[in-house]
């Protein structure tokens, strides 16, 4: 999903991003080119990452097979 918005304006350390369907989302400032200034368009990308989720399910499947493991050697 792309959602595609603009710099509405700058709050302390905080970017007002207004999207096309005119919601706000608030972005940290320091995460902002600092050639963006009020009125640039900015695109955020949003995705899942099914190889992050992948990795903790395995690391999550060893740590329990290893608490089972010890568990019933016990």
């Amino acid at each position: 999903m792309i959602i595609k918005a603009t710099i509405d304006r700058f709050e302390e350390e905080k970017a007002i991003l207004k999207t096309e369907d005119n919601e706000n989302i608030i972005w940290p400032k320091n995460k902002i080119a600092n050639n963006l200034k009020e009125g640039s368009s900015v695109m955020i990308m949003i995705t899942d990452d099914k190889k992050d989720e992948e990795s903790n399910k395995k690391l999550a499947k060893d740590i329990l097979n290893e608490i089972l493991n010890v568990e019933e050697n016990n």
